[in-house]
Formats: C-alpha cells, sequence, structure tokens
C-alpha cells in the first residue's frame, strides 16, 4: 500500500480593495476615540468577497491608552467579516506583539491606523503579519 502525502496548494494572492468611505469612517472613529484605541471588524462586500464596505462595532469592545480589546464571544455569525480594523495613537502603524496574536487567530486581512489617521497613517497586514496592499476604490 502507498501513501501520497497530500500537498498544501499554494494560497492565491487575494487583491484587497476598501471603499473610500469605510476608511474614511476608520479615520473618524480613531480620530473620536483619541487618545485612546479603536477597534473593529472588517466586512466585504458579499457578492465580490475581496472589498471591504463596513465596519462592525462590537459591543463591549474596550478601549485602552495602548489597547482595543474585542468581545469576540458577541461575534455575529457573519462569514463576510474577514478580519478587524483597530488604531494606535502613536505615529506607529507597526503591528505590536499583543496585534500579532490577533492576526494570527483571526481573521485574514488587518488594518492600523496611526495618528493623525489621515491617507498616510495606515497599513494592512495578513494574518501572519507581512504588509499586504489594500486599493482605495
Amino acid at each position: 500500500m502507498t501513501f501520497f502525502k497530500k500537498r498544501k496548494k499554494p494560497d492565491k494572492k487575494v487583491e484587497w480593495n476598501i471603499k473610500k468611505d469605510t476608511l474614511n469612517f476608520i479615520f473618524e472613529c480613531a480620530k473620536s476615540n483619541y487618545p485612546k484605541e479603536f477597534g473593529g471588524l472588517l466586512r466585504v462586500d458579499s457578492d465580490e468577497k475581496t472589498t471591504i464596505i463596513e465596519i462592525v462595532i462590537l459591543p463591549g469592545t474596550i478601549s485602552g491608552d495602548s489597547h482595543a480589546i474585542f468581545q469576540l464571544h458577541m461575534l455575529p455569525i457573519d462569514f463576510s467579516i474577514i478580519g478587524t480594523c483597530h488604531s494606535h495613537p502613536s505615529l506607529s502603524f507597526n503591528p505590536s506583539d499583543a496585534d500579532m496574536f490577533l492576526f494570527r487567530k483571526y481573521g485574514r486581512v488587518h488594518i492600523v491606523v496611526a495618528y493623525p489617521f489621515d491617507n498616510s497613517s495606515w497599513q494592512a497586514y495578513n494574518n501572519n503579519g507581512e504588509k499586504i496592499d489594500i486599493s482605495v476604490i
């Protein structure tokens, strides 16, 4: 009897998009929570599945000076939620160790926005914490 090792298919590179209004909403939420962190979830269009169209705010999310804690038990059963977004009240949008832990555990796309919360102060990451490009449409 011969056993074959199942080969893992390479991941297809997904080209992600985000609506401009959705990105602006993230900036405004970050500004309104400043100097505390803001946190939300990214929802994609149910038809395209690659365009982020909405931010979901979980009830009970805790915002602090250096953290946003999601109450993931409040997460609705919604397969269009594909990741997270949150703010850093500092000038750095590089993920922290806690961010990396969240990225690996939940979702495929993560957006971090940093002060001053504008088009030049954000970055997207995959679940391994690697920078990815997202087109603003």
